[in-house]
């Protein structure tokens, strides 16, 4: 161990002293001049000279003395006794109390500090400090700078054979940790040896995962309980439903059993608001709608198949692929299918055929991501084939917005939280768009390229700022995007109010529009039909009349020869 004494005193304060003494002067060299080099000198002329106009400037680094901080506490019990006046004995303390009050200095104490107290009180009863006088108005920033994004942390797959990240949760308290869902979606081409587990990272050490979740199978989805931050709800390859809680440690607390469970792999889970805090439904390609009760979790405890045509046959099923619960509506949930069509459901219904209440339908391939706007919830966000869409639950047969149509395909959405026109995209090319529909409506208000491999996943931070996106090689990147994009314009929610009731409005207009014209089409196809009908009656009229002709006179011509021929054989015979 090497033993170190840093001096923190001035140089003439310590060690020995420097004697400094008066003596005459020396000559150590002398150079006499030489007439050669007179010769060898050359004169430059003109001569060109830079100068500077600016100051010079110094730089210089100084290690100022740490200025250390310490926390004290006090405890205090009882003070403002003399030392013998015991304050827990009754007596004295009245004793002592009234001793002090006698005293003149005491009294002329009280006198001013009471005038000073008055005028204090007074002047409280006049004005609250504490109001908030601009309580009521919005929370505006005018931010003129451009959209921006940049890369904060990457978490990386610490497994050697890599898997995509299907889903990212962040953690409900402070958002201090993200858990990631590991899992290959490419059906039977899963490589040998490929790990099960999934991770919760620490925000701040990208380096090892906190916790590490061990499935019986590939987590495909992975949600945080907002009531309880131990607890997490994991949606398996196999179709079962699994339950963590972390206090426990990292294996499973609580599994479905594989009979009761889905067919196909578990592509959507949700926590319900309830007031226990453990119920949840979950969603499959394989057609059905669970709702599960994590107390009891072997078996759930509604089924709902979701067959548009209300029979309730399995075979019929469209295959689920994402959910939407929003808290404020709490009898109505909606599920994005394979095929392209939104089904919204009604909760409280009596019959599982009753809880189907209406479709949405408008993309070419399955719905990838669907969510509310948090600000407006009868609007919702649908993300699937090329384009990204905004939808009304008052016009059911077209969407009121779109995105043009990408080159790359659409992998997920989201809403962002702060901001009620601007919502999130991720593409099959890497690339993550920005949409602020307020900015700008054709072209993404920010376009980043994330990575080099297809973007799977995408979740927004609480605060807006934070967004984390999943990768095909299992690479969970978090981003952090600009003031602008993270605070709430001036009057936005009003402008996005209008732009989605106008746009609304517009749909209903057209639908109005194409039904009139669907309705005379038809009369129009009906009528055709009638006259069609009326000239081929007519035909076939004038048709039977000439066949009936001649049938009639082919009946006489023959009759006529058959009377000839009898008229020529009777002459013959005589």
């Amino acid at each position: 161990m090497e033993i170190v004494y840093v001096y923190v005193k001035k140089r003439s304060e310590f060690g020995k002293h420097c004697n400094f003494s008066d003596r005459q002067a020396e000559l150590n060299i002398d150079i006499p001049p030489n007439p050669e080099l007179a010769t060898q000198f050359v004169e430059r002329n003109p001569v060109d000279t830079g100068v500077q106009c600016s100051a010079s400037m110094s730089e210089h680094e100084a290690n100022t003395e740490r200025f250390e901080m310490e926390t004290r506490g006090v405890n205090h019990v009882e003070g403002g006794w003399p030392k013998d006046v015991n304050p827990l004995e009754l007596e004295q303390t009245i004793r002592f109390r009234k001793k002090v009050e006698k005293d003149e200095n005491y009294i002329n104490a009280i006198m001013q500090l009471g005038s000073i107290m008055e005028h204090c009180i007074k002047q409280n009863n006049a004005i609250d400090i504490y109001q908030e006088y601009f309580d009521d108005e919005e929370e505006v920033e005018v931010t003129e700078e451009a959209p921006s994004a940049k890369t904060i942390n990457v978490f990386r797959d610490p497994q050697d054979i890599k898997r995509a990240a299907t889903h990212v949760s962040w953690h409900p308290d402070g958002n201090r940790k993200l858990a990631v869902a590991y899992s290959c979606l490419n059906f039977q081409r899963a490589p040998a040896g490929m790990s099960h587990e999934s991770y919760i990272w620490e925000l701040e050490n990208p380096n090892r995962p906190e916790i590490v979740l061990k499935p019986p199978s590939p987590l495909v989805t992975l949600e945080y309980n907002p009531k309880d931050s131990h607890v997490l709800l994991g949606g398996c390859y196999n179709g079962q439903i699994a339950c963590w809680d972390t206090r426990k440690g990292s294996l499973v607390a609580e599994l479905s059993t594989i009979e009761f469970s889905h067919r196909d792999p578990v592509y959507g889970t949700i926590w319900l608001q309830s007031k226990t805090g453990t119920e949840c439904f979950s969603a499959s390609t394989d057609g059905q709608v669970m709702w599960w009760d994590i107390r009891k979790i072997s078996e759930p405890t509604e089924v709902v198949v979701m067959d548009i045509t209300r029979k309730e046959l399995l075979e019929n099923a469209l295959g689920a692929i994402s959910l939407e619960f929003e808290s404020t509506l709490p009898t109505k949930f909606m599920v994005g299918t394979e095929q392209g069509i939104v089904v919204s459901c009604n909760r409280k219904a009596k019959t599982s055929a009753e809880k189907i209440v209406c479709t949405f339908s408008g993309h070419h391939g399955p719905i990838y991501a669907l969510q509310r706007n948090p600000f407006y919830p009868k609007n919702f966000l649908t993300v699937g084939d090329w384009t990204a869409r905004i939808w009304s639950e008052d016009s059911r047969e077209s969407s009121i917005m779109w995105t043009k149509y990408h080159m790359a395909y659409l992998t997920d959405g989201a809403w962002s939280p702060v901001r009620p026109a601007v919502f999130f995209t991720t593409k099959m090319d890497g690339t993550l768009d920005i949409w602020d529909f307020v900015f700008k409506q054709c072209d993404p208000a920010l376009s980043l390229k994330v990575c080099d491999e297809a973007l799977f996943c995408l979740r927004v931070q609480d605060t807006g700022c934070l967004i984390a996106c999943g990768s095909q090689l299992g690479t969970t990147t978090l981003l952090e995007v600009s003031s602008g994009l993270s605070t709430l314009q001036r009057n936005e929610r009003n402008i996005a109010s209008s732009m989605f009731e106008r746009e609304t409005r517009r749909e209903k207009i057209l639908e109005a529009r194409h039904r009139e014209m669907r309705l005379k089409e038809k009369g129009r196809a009906e009528g055709k039909d009638d006259d069609q009908r009326a000239d081929e009656l007519a035909v076939d009229l004038q048709d039977l009349v000439a066949k009936a002709e001649e049938e009639f006179f082919s009946v006489v011509f023959q009759e006529l020869k058959k009377k000839e021929t009898e008229a020529m054989e009777k002459k013959s015979k005589l």
